[in-house]
């Protein structure tokens, strides 16, 4: 028996067609389907305003002040330079990169400088006061020092073409204790191995309310005051009963910082004002006191 005209044949199918896709979702739709509104939702808005759009020549805060730190570092782990731009609202963005090539000092300043410069470029920033503790650097961009190192010159005609793009830019020399973020930056930079070119290794700064241990003094019911032991050997020079050559050398250090006039005892403090030593007793009656208002202050504010 012949079975020929049975023979199953391969077709290729056809496009399926954009009026069967949506025959077949009308014919089968969806039970949670939410129909659109097409009305707009003003009844919470309260008030229009104009927005200024930012041109693309302008970056943020139009017309305000930024400030730029700089600092370079090298030292025997290697070069790294450091940047931070400040905001006119006190907001830090910090930069910071390591050289892996060799370089002086000077010109891992430079560096700096010329990295923090195209980073503020970058974000369209147009007035910029720039502050570094390179004295080197900052009075040969301002052109009051001559540049006669052959290394330098190419670094400062290439800072002076950066300071094209600005409408108002200052260089300013700061001492090193008033650049300790662009220092932090440029040291940790030069002490981090760092093996791809585009390799930023990740620091976690955690913040710790507490410290990890601490010391906690127990109250001894003795009927005496904290401070008896501080007293006594002002008054008379003498040392609790069974102190060791250790505990007579902490109350002779302790004791330096506290004045006895009287019978009252105060305790020197930073800015040399005199903080009266009270007992228990005493302390919780001011508390009680000062808690039911009668040192607050009076009616009318006088």
């Amino acid at each position: 028996m012949l079975l020929s005209e049975y023979d199953i044949q391969y077709v290729t199918q056809k496009a399926i067609k954009g009026s069967v896709l949506s025959e077949h979702l009308a014919h089968q739709p969806l039970e949670e389907y939410q129909p659109i509104k097409f009305d707009f939702p003003d009844e919470d808005i309260m008030v229009l305003n104009d927005e200024k759009v930012i041109g693309d020549d302008e970056g943020p805060e139009p017309g305000a002040r930024w400030k730029l730190a700089f600092d370079g570092a090298s030292n025997a782990m290697g070069h790294g330079i450091g940047a931070v731009l400040i905001s006119p609202r006190n907001g830090y963005t910090p930069f910071t990169a390591r050289l892996c090539f060799d370089c002086t000092n000077n010109m891992a300043e430079y560096e700096a400088c010329i990295m923090g410069l195209e980073a503020v470029i970058n974000h369209r920033i147009k007035i910029l006061e720039v502050y570094g503790d390179s004295a080197l650097v900052i009075y040969q961009v301002k052109g009051e020092w001559e540049t006669r190192h052959p290394k330098f010159i190419p670094y400062r005609a290439h800072v002076v073409k950066l300071t094209e793009y600005f409408d108002e830019i200052t260089f300013h020399h700061i001492p090193r204790e008033e650049n300790q973020v662009a220092d932090a930056l440029a040291t940790l930079s030069s002490m981090y191995k760092v093996r791809f070119w585009n390799e930023a290794p990740i620091i976690t700064v955690e913040r710790k309310d507490e410290p990890v241990v601490c010391t906690v003094a127990e109250e001894e019911h003795d009927d005496k005051p904290w401070f008896y032991d501080i007293k006594r050997y002002l008054e008379k020079q003498e040392y609790p009963e069974n102190a060791s050559a250790t505990d007579k050398k902490y109350l002779r250090r302790l004791a330096s910082q506290f004045f006895l006039s009287g019978e009252v005892l105060y305790k020197r403090n930073y800015d040399m004002v005199l903080l009266r030593c009270v007992d228990k007793c005493e302390a919780d009656m001011l508390i009680k006191e000062i808690h039911e208002g009668s040192f607050g202050t009076h009616a009318s504010g006088h």
